[in-house]
């Protein structure tokens, strides 16, 4: 039976590290619970904000505890900062070598599992997401490398970074791989090979991988999303591409800094929601969020039916809440960060993941869209114009696709022309007509 373990770190906010308050991470046997308790300090300054809709602005300590095994073990704010799908397996992967290296060298010290505190704290600090951090009883920051240098490599380094990730994808990874990777690869959710880099400008950004078994250009097929969606009067990420060993990499700048460095608290719709992962959950729920919280809610909830239109006409169907997000303006007050992670899948039928509403279901119709974006404060006069402008950046897909940024070939225009020339955008332009 595992032994119990009791962990903790002090919660600091922004570049400059103002303590916000205590994290507590506790295991006994397969029970897990964590705590959090804000600082005086906090609750007294005059900037304070409720870190997360469930850590309330009060003095005593708050619990919580995973809903299921697919959720975590804290408060949703701090589970946002947490490494998922591809930070974890190199996580996972650096753990069982380090322990094979312990066997090989007779060390009897028993190696533990992990649990999701190691997860969380595997993470590098100069990449975490958003403005939280974690520091050590020590007052060190959670994660650094041993030498005190930043993880976070040039793009001159992609080449390297993408050599041990399809090491790690192959299960061929070596301990220098792994150390390689270590705080570098570990800062990011999803499920594919990526990792931080500083972009030539000096800026942090994500450098994404193709993955081993990609039949198509998934990396070309996000900058060009992306690139679409600005074309499209869509606040998004900068991204383009990049060649690290003749392979195509989007490099996507993070809107979780500025310009000058600073960090912006980022909380995930599903964390604005408090929502569990596998809740069913619906644009219209996000709208309500916007309306309470937003600093700005006519703006962001018409840019918010602008990418409900743009998901629907690309195909893409990974627009759960984790792929959606919010950056604190002050005071308390949120608005949406810029759209991310907009992949076409050429090879599924259009029907976004997140419901249109709790009534309607699966967005599948933009007829349906056009329908209800009264929720979404539009009259029918604004809400065709913004479908005007996405359907229009939509068409002109293939010359976005040839520009320098994205680089797709021909063969890259019939793998993904099914993405942009479907049934939903001849639907769209009959919408149009009638007017």
């Amino acid at each position: 039976m595992s032994r119990a373990i009791q962990r903790g770190a002090t919660v600091c906010l922004g570049e400059g590290g103002i303590v916000v308050g205590q994290l507590a991470y506790s295991r006994s046997g397969v029970r897990e619970n964590s705590s959090f308790v804000y600082s005086q300090q906090w609750l007294q300054s005059i900037d304070r904000f409720s870190l997360s809709p469930d850590l309330l602005l009060t003095e005593t300590h708050q619990y919580h505890k995973a809903a299921s095994e697919n959720d975590s073990v804290f408060h949703f704010a701090i589970a946002d900062t947490a490494p998922d799908g591809w930070g974890c397996r190199v996580i996972a992967c650096d753990h069982a070598k380090r322990r094979t290296v312990q066997i090989a060298q007779g060390m009897v010290q028993p190696f533990e599992p992990l649990t999701q505190w190691d997860y969380l704290v595997g993470v590098d600090d100069f990449s975490r997401i958003g403005a939280l951090r974690l520091r050590d009883e020590t007052g060190n920051y959670l994660r650094t490398l041993e030498s005190g240098d930043r993880a976070t490599p040039p793009l001159l380094e992609l080449g390297f970074m993408l050599g041990a990730s399809h090491a790690v994808e192959r299960g061929r990874e070596t301990e220098a791989d792994l150390r390689y990777l270590r705080g570098r690869g570990t800062s990011l959710g999803g499920l594919r090979p990526k990792c931080s880099v500083i972009d030539d400008d000096g800026q942090l950004a994500i450098g994404k991988f193709p993955s081993v078994k990609d039949q198509r250009s998934v990396t070309k097929g996000e900058v060009l999303a992306l690139r679409l969606a600005l074309v499209a009067g869509i606040e998004a990420a900068l991204a383009r591409i990049v060649y690290a060993d003749n392979s195509p990499v989007a490099v996507v700048r993070r809107f979780d800094r500025t310009p000058q460095g600073g960090r912006i608290p980022y909380l995930s719709a599903a964390s604005l929601l408090q929502a569990r992962r596998d809740d069913e959950c619906a644009y219209s729920e996000i709208a309500e969020r916007i309306i309470a919280t937003c600093a700005d809610p006519k703006h962001d909830l018409a840019e918010l039916w602008r990418r409900i239109v743009f998901n629907l006409l690309i195909t893409n169907m990974d627009d759960h809440l984790h792929n959606h997000g919010f950056l604190h303006v002050g005071h308390g007050q949120w608005r949406l960060a810029p759209a991310f992670d907009l992949n076409p899948f050429p090879d599924k039928d259009q029907e976004l993941k997140t419901w249109l509403t709790e009534e309607t279901g699966p967005v599948s119709s933009i007829t349906e869209v056009v329908r209800v974006a009264a929720q979404f404060w539009l009259n029918r006069e604004h809400a065709l114009e913004i479908l005007r402008q996405v359907y229009d950046a939509i068409e002109s897909w293939r010359v976005v696709a040839l520009t320098s940024e994205v680089g797709m070939e021909p063969h890259d225009l019939d793998d993904f022309a099914p993405a942009f020339e479907h049934e939903q955008m001849r639907l769209a332009a009959t919408l149009l007509r009638q007017g």
